[in-house]
């Protein structure tokens, strides 16, 4: 993985939804199959990410995240993975971070984790938490979060766990640097202000809502992050979601595309597909334009360093999905990447990648992988230079 300016890539609800032109639901199983087929061959047709979300309820299938990711960094080289979703309110921050600690280790950095509420009321009784303590619960788990990842034992006591003394989370994070955290939000200023107190990035939905909505969120996000100090309103870090259905021709689009949208359980039977698209960055027609319609998030959100699409939902048949991979793969994102690259201003965040963090951290020095010690002191071995991710260790 290089550097890059940006990113893109695609993001799964991981919904499954009755295929309205045929009458046919896939099961769970096959579902399953299918989001991995998509996820390499994400890659495969030239992708930078892949993320899914986080469910504990029908009709959606991914209550275990980093499983699939797992399985797919070992099926790819270069694909970062990510979740759509992880669901800081009601996991225990201990088994966050650890189970995407040893994701780092299994693909050798190529892991990042966006942390959400959820939009599921009852998952929160469900693992034993209040709905109505949302905010708090995310603001308390993932500082404790934050703590399991950047210090080798931890004494901690909270309002809504069990307090540690002298823990430590295992595996360490690999190369001692914590995955990239985004912090995504439909609604919540606290949430971006949260993003920007910890210098982390903060990843808008920019589905539901009208582009307005999420430009407040971006901005407010961006003058918190040059308060605390982090850099420039620039240098924050921003990643947009987006929704796309392409053909050559902009009317074919609309046509195969209609019956998915009009009984999608997400926007179904409710305004048209034409009402919907004007108010949301909901793009259907031919990859001009969704370039263009891409193209211009830029005017509202700022130079931004992550554009994932929502491409597997609905109903639409693995077929019609790999098709749409491979028309952004090979007519919208070489296009895209060139497009942003203009005017792009000097200083401006490049896209994150564990390369990067490490650098960040250790310079062009050593790297030490961290060890947890419980005696005490600083927790590093000194053995020799190293860095933890390299196939053969000094």
């Amino acid at each position: 993985m290089s550097d890059q300016a940006m990113q893109f890539g695609l993001f799964s609800v991981s919904d499954i939804t009755t295929d309205p032109t045929t009458g046919r639901t896939p099961s769970e199983a096959e579902r399953i199959q299918d989001i991995l087929k998509i996820a390499v061959h994400a890659e495969e047709a030239g992708l930078d990410v892949f993320a899914i979300g986080e469910h504990h309820n029908p009709p959606f299938f991914s209550s275990s995240p980093t499983t699939t990711l797992a399985y797919v960094a070992a099926k790819t080289e270069r694909l970062i993975l990510s979740t759509a979703t992880t669901l800081i309110t009601t996991d225990d921050p201990v088994k966050i971070a650890e189970d995407f600690a040893m994701l780092q280790h299994v693909a050798r950095g190529r892991v990042d984790v966006m942390m959400g509420r959820g939009n599921t009321g009852p998952v929160y009784p469900w693992f034993g938490k209040d709905i109505r303590q949302g905010i708090p619960l995310a603001i308390e788990n993932y500082a404790l979060l934050h703590r399991l990842w950047t210090e080798d034992i931890v004494d901690w006591e909270g309002h809504f766990r069990t307090a540690l003394q002298g823990f430590t989370a295992t595996p360490r994070p690999l190369d001692g640097v914590a995955p990239f955290v985004w912090h995504g939000s439909i609604r919540s200023p606290e949430i971006a202000e949260q993003a920007a107190y910890y210098g982390d990035g903060f990843f808008a939905n920019n589905i539901f809502w009208p582009k307005e909505h999420f430009a407040r969120l971006i901005n407010l996000y961006r003058d918190r992050f040059e308060h605390y100090g982090h850099g420039t309103r620039e240098q924050a870090v921003v990643g947009l979601g987006g929704q796309v259905f392409m053909a050559r021709n902009s009317q074919d689009a609309v046509a195969q595309f209609r019956p998915y949208f009009d009984n999608a359980p997400v926007y179904g039977h409710g305004p048209s597909l034409e009402e919907f698209a004007e108010m949301t960055p909901l793009t259907v027609g031919s990859p001009q334009q969704v370039i263009d319609r891409t193209l211009s998030f830029r005017d509202w959100a700022g130079d931004y360093q992550r554009q994932l699409f929502l491409m597997d939902h609905a109903g639409l048949p693995l077929t019609t999905v790999l098709e749409q991979i491979d028309l952004l793969g090979s007519d919208v994102v070489p296009v895209l990447r060139k497009e942003f690259a203009k005017n792009r201003p000097e200083g401006t965040a490049d896209a994150p990648t564990h390369e990067a963090l490490v650098k960040a951290k250790y310079g062009d020095g050593p790297v030490f992988e961290a060890r947890p010690n419980q005696a005490g002191g600083d927790n590093l071995t000194v053995g020799g230079p190293y860095r933890a991710s390299d196939p053969v260790k000094a």
